[in-house]
């Protein structure tokens, strides 16, 4: 079988249940492919930053081989040494025939060119829609966006969550990429609660405490509707002045609860007590949070709607605005036999669609044909030598 290394430098945390580091739906995403390949037989490498965890450290599976520390070296030479460094050391150790990294980073041009010089396969995958923006607007420094852009151009294979981004990368880079749905871990059939809005009535937000996820909207909302409860599932050790703002401003609040950081196995928990989930993002890829909800059948009020499908297979609903937020919590709220329906549909569309076992083949497929494109042009390159040095047959 192919050897297969997963390149994520936060995943760490994800790996452990979320106890530690950053863990966003990237992380949890990146995780489960590695516990997922693993699982399937195939030998698995996993590279993160080191947040003081032992080398080599298998985890279900999967061996963890970590680089230097997020905040290791000096300013100004630290992107060679030791992030450069260290990256290629990892590779080189992992020594695996396909390598895979999901993100917008400057890592992902690093990873083509170890791959292209090694003859290796490298898969790009997408988690949001800006990686696809031909202006990157995430990427404020010119060198990021140089290797970013050759990294995506020399991957051996694109994928994306949704066909607006593979739109996306056609008009703005010239590039195919393949569509896959994202897959995600959910509730069975004996373990799913499915209830009517609880009272008092309930709302989820989950993310990070930074200014694209919008928080302020779903603060204004709660101030002007002060019979609902807000949970607020994020990490709540605030490391910049948007998020002491938030902090400050939600706290004043009686009816918004900081639920903090939440390790993986205790979320099923926040959306069973949830009505529904809102996400006040300016922009997203495919929200592992959507999927998460639409597992256990809770709607999402949402402000962004990849694809279209919250409207239009009426998965929940769409608020571009804090006054359709607040409406649109009234409505899930209130119309009992609305929620019933859109809880229906996002349990069957998870299904379909996101579900483990329906999802993650497709991944696997796409890294195991990689992975045999490799031992192909092997044998194809080493036929010809082994053919020369064979003895003349008699005649």
């Amino acid at each position: 079988m192919p050897r297969i290394c997963i390149i994520a430098h936060n995943s760490f945390g994800a790996m452990t249940g979320g106890r530690c580091g950053h863990v966003g739906g990237a992380e949890h995403q990146t995780a489960l492919l590695a516990r997922w390949m693993a699982g399937k037989g195939f030998p698995t490498s996993l590279l993160t930053w080191d947040e003081g965890q032992a080398d080599n450290t298998v985890i279900d599976g999967v061996r963890v081989i970590k680089m230097c520390g997020p905040g290791q070296g000096l300013p100004g030479v630290r992107f060679f040494h030791p992030r450069l460094s260290s990256l290629y050391a990892a590779m080189k150790r992992a020594d695996a025939s396909v390598y895979y990294h999901n993100s917008a980073e400057y890592v992902t041009g690093l990873a083509a060119a170890w791959c292209r010089r090694h003859g290796r396969k490298f898969i790009s995958s997408v988690a949001s829609d800006v990686a696809c923006d031909s202006a990157l607007p995430a990427l404020r420094k010119s060198y990021e966006r140089i290797l970013y852009r050759y990294g995506i151009r020399h991957a051996d294979r694109l994928i994306v969550q949704t066909n607006r981004q593979q739109k996306m990368l056609r008009d703005g880079f010239g590039l195919e990429s393949v569509v896959l749905p994202m897959p995600c871990p959910g509730p069975s059939a004996s373990q799913l609660t499915v209830v009517a809005p609880a009272r008092p009535p309930q709302i989820a937000w989950v993310g990070r405490l930074v200014e694209l996820k919008r928080l302020e909207w779903l603060l204004t909302a709660a101030e002007r509707l002060p019979q609902v409860n807000f949970r607020v599932v994020g990490a709540t050790n605030a490391d910049n002045a948007y998020a002491r703002a938030m902090l400050e401003r939600g706290r004043a609040l009686s009816n918004v609860m900081w639920a903090g950081t939440v390790a993986r196995e205790g979320m099923p928990e926040i959306y069973q007590r949830a009505s529904g989930l809102c996400c006040t993002s300016i922009y997203e890829g495919f929200p592992n949070t959507f999927l998460e909800a639409w597992s256990h059948g809770r709607p999402v009020i949402t402000s962004v709607d990849p694809d279209g499908v919250v409207a239009r297979l009426n998965l929940g609903w769409v608020a571009r605005s804090v006054d359709e937020l607040v409406e649109a919590i009234n409505a899930l709220l209130n119309s009992p036999d609305q929620w019933r329906e859109k809880s229906s549909n996002g349990r069957r569309y998870y299904l379909e669609n996101h579900e483990l076992t329906v999802a993650m083949p497709r991944f696997e497929q796409e890294l195991a044909a990689m992975g045999r494109a490799i031992g192909l042009r092997a044998m194809t390159v080493a036929a010809p030598a082994c053919a020369a040095s064979s003895p003349p047959t008699s005649q």
